[in-house]
């Protein structure tokens, strides 16, 4: 699975993830500072959702601050459901719920030991095609044929 990681910033935090994804056998691409380029975390985050949403990556991670910035960017990219995940179980529930893909973390809230629980929630869970949330899913996706006229239906 490729992942692309971006972030506003480099921490220690930053590296532990890059480090477990790779422990995982991800094969892991980083942008901006992560990747020694400097660039703000709208650019990073539209840099990231821009690779998933074009099929250039299976997923995506992303980091700033509070995690919000990063997410509101991202989710303006037609077919991104990024989620902002302070917890394991808000992971979970982004996943088998909302399909999200793209984990939108917090550099200033998460320990390194909640973010191995957010990583171990995040890629041990899967979106399951159900009814109800095909249903909200396919509202999302009609919502952003709405308002981005370019937006391809969301495919679970």
């Amino acid at each position: 699975m490729r992942i692309v990681v971006g972030s506003d910033e480099r921490t220690h935090l930053t590296d532990l993830v890059l480090e477990e994804l790779r422990r995982r056998g991800f094969e892991v691409e980083p942008v901006g500072p992560l990747a020694g380029v400097q660039q703000s975390w709208s650019e990073v985050a539209r840099i990231v959702a821009e690779k998933v949403a074009r099929g250039e990556a299976d997923e995506g991670i992303l980091f700033c601050w509070t995690g919000t910035g990063v997410s509101i960017a991202a989710n303006k990219v037609p077919g991104i459901r990024a989620a902002l995940c302070d917890d394991a179980e808000t992971a979970r529930g982004a996943r088998l719920w909302n399909n999200a893909n793209v984990l939108c973390m917090s550099l200033r809230r998460t320990s390194e030991a909640i973010a191995k629980e957010i990583l171990e929630a995040w890629f041990n869970t899967r979106y399951i095609p159900n009814p109800e949330d095909d249903a909200c899913l396919n509202r999302v996706a009609e919502i952003e044929r709405t308002y981005w006229k370019t937006a391809e239906p969301v495919s679970a």
